[in-house]
């Protein structure tokens, strides 16, 4: 293709800025990102957050190699001020359903035999295991059983975006914001069924070469049969405000997943702030015949909310590891939203019947940041071969 032909991406979020950063590496000179949210981190990516795990734990190896990757890329100067090799505790608790348990075992399997990551994971079998690697556990840790994993942390997601986009910016990517200029109403087709580019709410409408989707859980708004394989699914999402001296104590800790409760992260230093997620199926918006989020990111009844059922596994999970912390009122609840796939696996293809010119990103599936770096790489390899090189 044509390294002057526009290319429009829709979507400012992990997969739409990846992308946008491989494409200009590349020497692309006419990349537009549309972004419907006057700013970058955008509240409609399920990536504008504190935190979010970088981890190499698969049962299926395919997925440990391109983590491994993946992380390479997040040592380098563009992204790695924003990784944190904290280390990755994986745990179940004493009550922890069998599944869970089978869960953990094919996990610390696949890991402890993978050349690059044997060396670094420690069976923790005791409390006593457990505080070895994190002292500040003062809870029972009742029949916790799992491993560390050194090789492992986690990354400042809404910061990593915010640093991608000025690059891109700096390197000539053009972004066009907010909802009028950035909001895409409808995709341009010609009656060959190519496409040929969109109309944003402004009216005004753009050419491109090639348009690549990368709106997550909002993709079905424009391409409905995206609605049939790939849903919108949420997570519950929870914050604890420490004091300063609280988040001091807690500083390094590592990402700590008991499996049948949650996860937590190390407090966020700028904002004291101590991220919580519990761990369940997630919930889906039943009420559209195409799975979208039901409303906007940061409005009305779904802002400060999370199921009652989730609330109780973070007091569980923090009565086991700080129960100082456990009564704690949590802050700047939400339900995250992405898009999830039946067999958690990405979507990078082209839409059948465009001819190639339209692309969907998709099937973030709850574990597609952690890729940010090298993402964009399978999108530009898709466009300029044709087809996807990656069996799967």
């Amino acid at each position: 293709m044509d390294k002057t032909a526009p290319i429009a991406i829709l979507g400012g979020g992990a997969f739409g800025l990846s992308t946008a950063l491989h494409f200009v590496e590349q020497g692309y000179t006419n990349i537009t990102v549309f972004e419907r949210d006057e700013r970058i981190p955008s509240q409609y990516s399920a990536a504008a957050d504190l935190n979010k795990i970088v981890r190499a734990e698969y049962e299926d190896s395919f997925y440990t190699d391109l983590v491994l990757e993946a992380l390479e890329g997040w040592k380098t100067p563009l992204f790695g001020p924003y990784y944190h090799q904290t280390g990755y505790i994986v745990a179940t608790s004493g009550k922890a359903p069998q599944k869970a348990v089978n869960s953990l075992e094919k996990a610390l399997a696949s890991v402890s035999q993978h050349p690059t990551l044997k060396s670094g994971i420690k069976p923790l079998n005791t409390a006593k295991d457990f505080r070895d690697y994190a002292w500040q556990f003062s809870g029972p840790l009742s029949g916790f059983r799992g491993y560390f994993n050194r090789v492992a942390g986690y990354a400042h997601s809404g910061n990593a975006l915010r640093a991608v986009s000025l690059h891109c910016a700096n390197r000539g990517v053009r972004f066009l914001l907010g909802e009028r200029a950035g909001k895409v109403e409808s995709l341009i087709y010609h009656q060959s069924g190519r496409c040929t580019g969109l109309k944003t709410a402004d009216g005004v409408e753009h050419s491109a070469a090639v348009t690549i989707c990368a709106l997550g859980a909002f993709g079905a708004s424009l391409i409905p049969a995206l609605g049939k394989f790939a849903v919108a699914r949420s997570w519950s999402v929870a914050h604890v405000q420490l004091t300063e001296e609280e988040c001091d104590l807690l500083r390094g800790i590592p990402v700590t997943n008991v499996r049948d409760l949650g996860f937590f992260f190390e407090p966020d230093p700028a904002t004291r702030l101590f991220k919580l997620c519990p761990l369940g199926a997630g919930y889906t918006n039943t009420k559209s015949g195409t799975s979208l989020p039901p409303v906007n990111p940061t409005e009305g009844a779904l802002n400060d909310f999370i199921p009652l059922e989730d609330e109780q596994k973070l007091r569980q999970l923090l009565r086991e590891t700080f129960p100082w912390m456990a009564d704690r009122p949590f802050v700047d609840r939400k339900l995250c939203w992405f898009s999830d796939t039946s067999d958690s696996e990405y979507c990078i293809d082209f839409v059948p019947g465009t001819q190639n010119s339209l692309v969907v990103l998709s099937g973030d599936s709850g574990h597609g940041f952690k890729m940010m770096p090298t993402f964009g790489k399978w999108v530009l390899n898709l466009v300029q071969n044709g087809k996807q090189e990656l069996e799967r």
